[in-house]
């Protein structure tokens, strides 16, 4: 029966007060939005924005409960967001609450169990991913969960940058803005994504990435709970771990992508080539293959990659093992979770079509088997970390 309006300035607050929901613009000029930002935080900063692609054109607006839906009704009364559920069964009642988390929950009000959410924010992130957030798909209902940037710093409007996971056989994410890829995170380790090394450098933070017949899904989470992080998805084409200094009362990047190196930027250098910040120019030739046109590397201009010296006889094939590697891009790979490196070597020679393996998985001294066919894009080393990665040669080459 209760609501929230635009002049009764109420807000909701969550228990613990890290974060309060309510009405916000921003700036004087700006329409109305209905959104979740940090609560004691000096310098607001929204993390969630329910209407950001149907804004109130005025300061009239209100938040209620109707026929068991959350919706935000206009000046005239006419609904411009809602939670959109159909639900047959009205006869319980629902509440909608705030959680500690930052989560905004729509739920039957005698049932308090996470599972059976009606309704949660967490569902349909806009730029911002908060602990125990998850990004990627559930199986179950079809649904995937990415973040996409404000159009600006200050229009909550769906920006043309987002940060998506690509469900394939060795899944792994994309930033792109439109329909151009800017980076890639590379597939999750067993540790971490294999493009994003700093991550588990950090005490306060725990990865997670699930996959099975219901989700495949990364999230993190704090184990320290004064501390504020976030990944957040910029205007300007970054994808960053944000972490809150109270001491300057600012947000200070811990990383981002793809400005934290040359590397970094997607397909940098063309096929069998690899990047290496530490090389000039950074863009090198994988053992036993050769620019593919001398002209255009000299130029520095490496998209076009690097060729082969001897074509793959299929028999009496050998590898090179590149080691503090990105692992290539996974659009034609295939994993087997079940064998190891030694068996995986033995796969990947008795498939003609096989240019390179390396583990799935790089805890207790590596497991896995990941096998690429086609050719091989997107890699870069590191100058620690990393993985080995197991390139095929003929034997000339070796």
């Amino acid at each position: 029966t209760e609501s929230i309006t635009i002049s009764s300035n109420r807000t909701l607050v969550s228990p613990g007060d890290v974060f309060e929901l309510g009405f916000f613009r921003t700036n004087s000029s700006s329409p109305w939005y209905l959104g979740i930002w940090y609560k004691k935080l000096s310098e607001r900063t929204y993390v969630w924005v329910a209407n950001r692609d149907s804004p109130l054109p005025n300061s009239i607006g209100t938040l209620k409960i109707s026929g068991n839906n959350l919706v935000l009704l206009d000046h005239s009364n006419k609904s411009v967001w809602s939670t959109n559920l159909t639900r047959e069964n009205e006869r319980f009642l629902v509440v909608a609450e705030l959680l500690a988390n930052g989560n905004f929950v729509l739920r039957n009000s005698n049932n308090n169990d996470a599972s059976e959410f009606l309704w949660q924010s967490f569902d349909f992130p806009t730029d911002t991913l908060l602990p125990e957030m998850k990004l990627g798909y559930d199986l179950k209902t079809g649904l995937n969960r990415f973040l996409t940037s404000w159009r600006s710093s200050d229009d909550p409007s769906s920006g043309e940058i987002s940060y998506k996971l690509e469900t394939r056989r060795f899944p792994e994410f994309y930033l792109w803005r439109g329909v151009f890829i800017l980076y890639r995170s590379g597939p999750w380790n067993g540790i971490r994504l294999s493009g994003i090394l700093d991550d588990q450098k950090l005490s306060y933070l725990v990865y997670n990435f699930t996959e099975n017949s219901e989700e495949v899904a990364y999230t993190f989470l704090m184990t320290n709970s004064t501390i504020y992080s976030r990944l957040i998805v910029s205007s300007e084409g970054n994808f960053m771990r944000q972490t809150w200094n109270p001491s300057v009362g600012m947000w200070n990047v811990f990383w981002g992508f793809p400005f934290a190196s040359q590397c970094d930027m997607y397909r940098r250098c063309g096929p069998y080539s690899y990047c290496d910040v530490s090389t000039l120019p950074i863009c090198n030739c994988i053992q036993g293959f050769n620019p593919s046109n001398v002209q255009q590397w000299d130029q520095r201009s490496w998209s076009g990659g690097c060729i082969r010296r001897t074509q793959l006889s299929c028999s009496g094939d050998g590898f090179t093992r590149m080691k503090n590697m990105k692992l290539p891009e996974t659009t034609m790979a295939t994993v087997d979770r079940s064998i190891g490196v030694k068996e995986c070597e033995k796969r990947c020679l008795s498939d003609c079509n096989c240019t390179a393996f390396a583990n799935a998985d790089i805890r207790n001294g590596g497991t896995g088997c990941v096998i690429w066919t086609g050719e091989l894009e997107d890699i870069r080393n590191y100058a620690a970390d990393g993985q080995d990665l197991y390139v095929r040669l003929a034997a000339a080459d070796l």
